[in-house]
Parts: C-alpha cells; structure tokens; sequence
C-alpha cells in the first residue's frame, strides 16, 4: 500500500496547479520516505523526466541522480527512434509489396486460367512460398455459371473464410499460423507467416487466398490490409471472367 509520499511522488509530473497548502509538512514526508526507501527512484526512472536537475556541488550522490536523468531521457529517445525507424521501415515494405502486388494484377489479367496463375506464378511474382485459392462448400458451388470445379481449388470448412479473416473484413497478416497443411498444403512446414485475403465474388460463394511466407519481409503486418483487398478483389474480377 502506497503511503502519501508515494503518491506525491509518483504525481509530481502531472501537477501544475499552484503548490496547495501544508506544502512543507508533506516536503517533509516526501524526504523522510525518500530516506527510508533510497532505491525508489533507481526502480521508477520515469521520474527523473519530471524533476528539476541538481547542481553537480554536493558529492558523487547528486552526480548520480545527474546521470540517471541523463540515462532515462537517452532511453525515451532511443525509443521514439526505433518507432520511427519502424515506421520508414513498414512504408518501405509497404511500397515493395504494392510493386509486387500490381505485377500480379497483369498477370492475372493476362492469364488464361486464373487459378493456374494464382499458384504458379504469383509466388515468384510475391516472393513468398505458396498462394491458394479455397472455397467453402455448398449448393453455390453448383453454380454451373461460375464453374467451381476447377482443379487446384482447396475446400474450406463450412463458415471457414469469416472465422479466418474475421468478420467485416478484407485481409489479415497472422504472425502465427495455424491451420498451416489446409492453408498451404505441401509449403506449411516452410511458412512462418501468412497472409489470408478474401476474395469477394460476385456469385456471393466464401473465398480465400492463401498467401504463405517463409520470410517475414515479405508480408508486412502494417499499412497493408488496402493493398491485400485490392488483390483480392482482382483475383475474384479474374475468376469472374
């Protein structure tokens, strides 16, 4: 249980409303529990950012609290760097994949069978191990218009595509796969990310792509859902042709 001094000393940072009445007898409990418990700014560092820094003229002691403030504000700028580093990173990766993705396009535009295309040149065209289309089963895929009984089609579970992507939405990175030999067949042992797009056909019939990756590089997690969207919205307007 936090005595007073704590808890003025854990509020320092936030105050700046004028000092309230009684300020000396709660100085005075701050500095007997400081007193008490001398590590308790060594174990919460955040502090240092909020107080004022001492004069180096009173000994090694106060030059230490000089150097843990130093350390703690080289910390917190250490951290906003390597978000911004992961930042440029993420939109460089983003860049990349939307190149890729728009060679895919014209290849699927181009292609004369389109689940052929999907497995055998998208993955080199992506740069990751394997790519699958799975449809979920049902009296759609009667659908003589459509023609689903195309080889190379993976069934899916009944309810599989909104249990995987999740419901009302279009793609989902996953850093941790599972379901890994139906998503990605004979490539699953080499996957160690994945990519799952829905793909929206006009027929209404549940469809996925399965993208699987053995580099994490290759399926950023960030600022990518739109460009998975678009592929698989072209993916469906290929199959619909």
């Amino acid at each position: 249980m936090k005595t007073n001094a704590a808890t003025l000393l854990d509020s320092a940072a936030g105050r700046a409303a004028p000092d309230p009445p009684g300020l000396d007898s709660m100085a005075e409990e701050v500095a007997a529990y400081l007193a008490e418990h001398p590590d308790f700014l060594a174990r919460r560092p955040e502090l240092y950012r909020a107080l004022t820094p001492p004069r180096r003229i009173h000994g090694e002691n106060m030059a230490d609290h000089m150097v843990a403030m130093v350390a703690a504000e080289r910390a917190r700028t250490r951290g906003l760097e390597a978000e911004m580093r992961a930042a440029i990173d993420d939109g460089r990766a983003g860049a990349t994949l939307m190149m890729q993705v728009r060679l895919a396009v014209l290849a699927l535009m181009r292609s004369r069978d389109v689940v052929e295309t999907v497995m055998q040149e998208l993955p080199a065209l992506l740069r990751v191990e394997s790519c699958n289309l799975l449809v979920e089963p049902g009296p759609h895929n009667q659908d003589r218009g459509f023609g689903f009984r195309r080889a190379g089609m993976l069934a899916l579970p009944a309810g599989g595509v909104s249990n995987l992507i999740g419901r009302g939405r279009d793609a989902r990175v996953r850093t941790e796969v599972t379901d890994a030999a139906l998503l990605h067949t004979e490539a699953a042992p080499l996957v160690t990310r994945d990519a799952l797009i829905r793909v929206p056909l006009s027929c209404n019939t549940p469809c996925l792509l399965a993208l699987g990756a053995r580099d994490a590089a290759a399926l950023p997690v960030r600022q990518t859902t739109t460009t998975f969207a678009f592929l698989g919205r072209t993916v469906a307007a290929a199959l619909s042709r």
